[in-house]
């Protein structure tokens, strides 16, 4: 962790780790630590699901996109446009910051940022979207269990993070912004929607939720799901943004549901 990045946010430290194996009934499989890590102790799990022959099966985990980034490199690139009017000076969280791209937009804002990712590979290319460590930081860290005080951030940024997940723990990560939001703090959410080209590609572990061939989940919302899943925060927007994009010569139609929440 950067020793100059200011430590009143946090509740515990990060903590250094190793991966360890276990078995769950017969089939086994791993946790992940990796450095500047900051899981809860007792609650450090994979992403696992029930398949067609009632045994577990991992769906994904830090290992999954650490070999993602380890095989392709930048996973995410381009410029990052429409961030929203926030104050200089505003502490923001970014939940999921992959290789930083957002982050590099974020920190010319002049905000006090700080990211994180719980493949070690995403924050360590994340560090580098950071000119001056006084900006923030990256580190690893699990957005169902931050290690983060109450109340500690004016804004949290939520953008293709919480779609990689299962119900249980898309609601764990609501929970975690809600609390770690001061009063008048902004959640700006974003997620493919039902009615995205790729809906429905892939293996279906849940309603509206599938694995392709990495492993790695994507959920689809609808824009009702994405107001229940913030209800415990007053809602500011919820609408369908959709484009066209081509892909081998296809017209293929890409949408998100984007939503802006508030904590009174």
């Amino acid at each position: 962790m950067n020793k100059r990045m200011s430590t009143d946010m946090f509740r515990y430290y990060p903590m250094s780790c190793r991966k360890v194996s276990h078995k769950l009934r017969n089939s086994a499989f791993s946790w992940f630590r990796c450095e500047e890590t900051a899981y809860v102790p007792g609650k450090r799990t994979l992403l696992i699901t029930n398949s067609e022959k009632g045994k577990f099966r991992i769906i994904a985990g830090p290992e999954d996109w650490d070999q993602d980034y380890r095989r392709r490199g930048i996973l995410w690139s381009g410029a990052t446009r429409d961030l929203p009017e926030l104050p200089s000076g505003s502490r923001v969280l970014e939940l999921g910051c992959g290789n930083g791209k957002t982050v590099q937009a974020m920190v010319r804002r002049g905000w006090e940022v700080t990211a994180i990712d719980f493949s070690s590979r995403a924050a360590a290319l994340c560090r580098q979207a950071f000119p001056d460590p006084l900006q923030g930081n990256a580190m690893v860290a699990d957005a169902r269990w931050s290690p983060f005080r109450d109340a500690v951030f004016d804004a949290v940024f939520a953008s293709h993070v919480i779609g990689h997940m299962h119900a249980p723990d898309r609601d764990r990560v609501a929970n975690e912004v809600i609390r770690l939001l001061r009063t008048g703090g902004m959640l700006f959410f974003c997620e493919f929607s039902s009615g995205d080209f790729r809906f429905g590609k892939g293996f279906e572990t849940e309603e509206a939720t599938f694995r392709r061939g990495t492993g790695i989940l994507t959920h689809y919302f609808s824009e009702q799901e994405v107001a229940d899943l913030f209800s415990g925060l007053t809602p500011v927007s919820v609408t369908l943004h959709q484009w066209p994009m081509r892909v081998r010569g296809c017209t293929l139609l890409r949408s998100e549901v984007q939503g802006v929440f508030t904590r009174g």
